[in-house]
């Protein structure tokens, strides 16, 4: 087995990565758990909150802890694909002209793509390929992204000015949704101090490639009992409206449920749960506490719902309760 291949070894490197982050970031731990844990299970993150919270900040802060290539593409109205991938450039050698290669940002092992619904769908979906297949194609030609590949992407709610949905196709391509809150007067307090004295905090690289690589072996590695896969799945299949499993508020409510990649979030994080809680065997606990972050993008609600103001996480409780309720688990 890897070196990461003992709880406590994944466990040191992990809250390694933590305490470094914390040297910059007030607050906000749970979010940087589950940023880590996309990291870790190989997936990608997106972070929402309302402008100022922090979360260029942490997503740079926890690039700087990993001995890894980091970009930043800023998401405008007039970005293009192009900008993203990178496109062919016409070179002149000695009087002869030809096309040359010129890679884009999207070619680092860690991708903030920074206010996201701020560019229209067409240049969105310039991540899909590279999300989902770590692979881009510029001018018909595939290229093979280096591993690990991370995009941790940040974008304000929906309903401020000047944003655009992401397509659900998109949305689903991220392994956790982030919700980022507005930190307490504690929090408000130790931000102020930190920020504006003289001493300035430095973080540095704990981990390199190989190191993220071998953790992420390591989280596919652990043991996932057919019950708690089915309990996994009960979940997934309760959010569809349609299901005669779902909830009378998701039959109501909600008009698409989470797809099968919603399944496979769910026992990724249940996996990395497990590991920091000492295990190397997923429990239902560890699916339940990735449930919302893995599902809360993934049920779109219908019209009754947007005009109710309906929380999708208050769904995804429910959902929890009522599969706990109709499955019966045994566990130490």
């Amino acid at each position: 087995m890897s070196e990461f291949g003992a709880p406590e070894r994944f466990r040191a490197t992990f809250d390694a990565l933590r305490r470094e982050i914390a040297k910059v970031i007030v607050g906000q731990h749970e979010i940087v758990e589950q940023m880590l844990t996309c990291l870790v299970a190989g997936g990608h993150a997106l972070l929402e909150g309302v402008p100022g919270l922090g979360k260029t900040l942490m997503v740079r802060t926890l690039a700087r802890t990993l001995d890894l290539r980091f970009a930043r593409i800023q998401f405008t109205p007039d970005l293009m694909p192009a900008d993203i991938t990178g496109t062919n450039v016409a070179v002149d050698e000695g009087g002869r002209r030809r096309f040359q290669l010129q890679r884009g940002p999207i070619f680092a092992n860690v991708v903030l793509a920074d206010e996201i619904n701020r560019a229209t769908p067409k240049t969105q979906s310039a991540m899909l390929e590279a999300m989902q297949e770590s692979s881009v194609t510029i001018a018909g030609q595939m290229c093979r992204l280096e591993k690990p590949f991370f995009v941790l992407a940040t974008q304000n709610p929906i309903e401020m000015e000047g944003t655009y949905p992401l397509p659900e196709a998109q949305l689903d391509r991220f392994m956790l949704k982030l919700k980022v809150e507005f930190p307490s007067l504690t929090e408000l307090d130790a931000i102020v101090d930190l920020t504006t004295s003289a001493e300035e905090q430095s973080v540095k690289p704990v981990a390199g490639a190989h190191d993220v690589l071998e953790m992420q072996r390591t989280v596919r590695a652990v043991a996932i009992a057919s019950h708690v896969k089915e309990f996994a799945a009960r979940l997934v299949l309760a959010t569809q409206p349609n299901h005669e499993a779902a909830p009378p508020d998701v039959q109501r409510f909600v008009r698409y449920g989470s797809s099968p990649r919603g399944l496979q979030a769910l026992v990724l994080a249940g996996k990395v749960n497990a590991l920091l809680a000492g295990r190397v065997h997923v429990s239902t606990q560890d699916i339940k506490r990735a449930a919302k972050p893995a599902l809360r993008h993934r049920m779109v609600l219908s019209f009754e719902g947007d005009a109710e103001g309906v929380n999708t996480d208050d769904l995804i409780a429910e959902v929890a309760e009522v599969v706990a309720a109709n499955t019966s688990v045994c566990e130490p």
